[in-house]
């Protein structure tokens, strides 16, 4: 019980400062102008540490937060769910995951299946073009005001305010160098939060 409450204002803290960091965009933590995805190297640990019920409350929480810095009709949520999902079953494991290589490897997975979710999400946006508003699509044709910042931000792929031109031009680029920075900050990112949760929460625990 201690272990729990202990890590709310923590979890809370340390969650606020993914959508400041995905705001910010550091230029020394950019690949090719392209930022980690904050939301992966938090969510992962936070899973991997507190089981599948922990997960899927933090990625909602995450999610929501994350979707209130740019109009709809793209969500993150179905991406950060579905990882949730994922990696909360992991706990269940007699081992428990810590490897660098292993943390690594699911970031870049991680983060290639969330910014799937976003170009699934575009695609069929683009196969049901009546269903764009035409407030979306006047903003579509203008231009996001974000992408005015000094790079693109880590969220970039699920900005609803890029033309699909543009979008298919350089969603391929752009998603290889965000899973690439995403994996590289993993290793240490993760391994120091997920020590983090473990020792506060009690260590490991075998089911969720």
């Amino acid at each position: 019980m201690n272990g729990l409450v202990a890590l709310r204002p923590l979890a809370v803290l340390t969650a606020l400062l993914v959508p400041l960091l995905t705001l910010a965009a550091p230029s020394w933590l950019r690949l090719a102008g392209i930022g980690p995805a904050w939301a992966v190297l938090w969510l992962l640990p936070w899973a991997l540490a507190e089981g599948r019920r922990a997960a899927l409350f933090g990625a909602l929480a995450l999610g929501l937060m994350l979707d209130s810095l740019h109009p709809p009709p793209l969500t993150l949520l179905p991406g950060l769910l579905l990882l949730a999902l994922w990696w909360g079953g992991m706990r269940r494991r007699q081992e428990p995951i810590e490897g660098s290589f292993t943390l690594g490897l699911l970031a870049l997975l991680g983060t290639a299946l969330l910014n799937l979710t976003l170009l699934l999400q575009w695609l069929l946006i683009a196969w049901r073009a009546d269903g764009i508003t035409p407030a979306v699509a006047e903003g579509m044709a203008r231009g996001s005001p974000l992408l005015k910042l000094a790079g693109p931000p880590a969220a970039i792929l699920a900005l609803p305010l890029w033309r699909w031109d543009d979008l298919a031009a350089v969603g391929g680029t752009m998603l290889m160098a965000q899973t690439l920075i995403t994996a590289l900050l993993a290793p240490l990112i993760c391994s120091l939060l997920l020590l983090l949760w473990r020792q506060l929460g009690g260590g490991p625990r075998p089911l969720s």
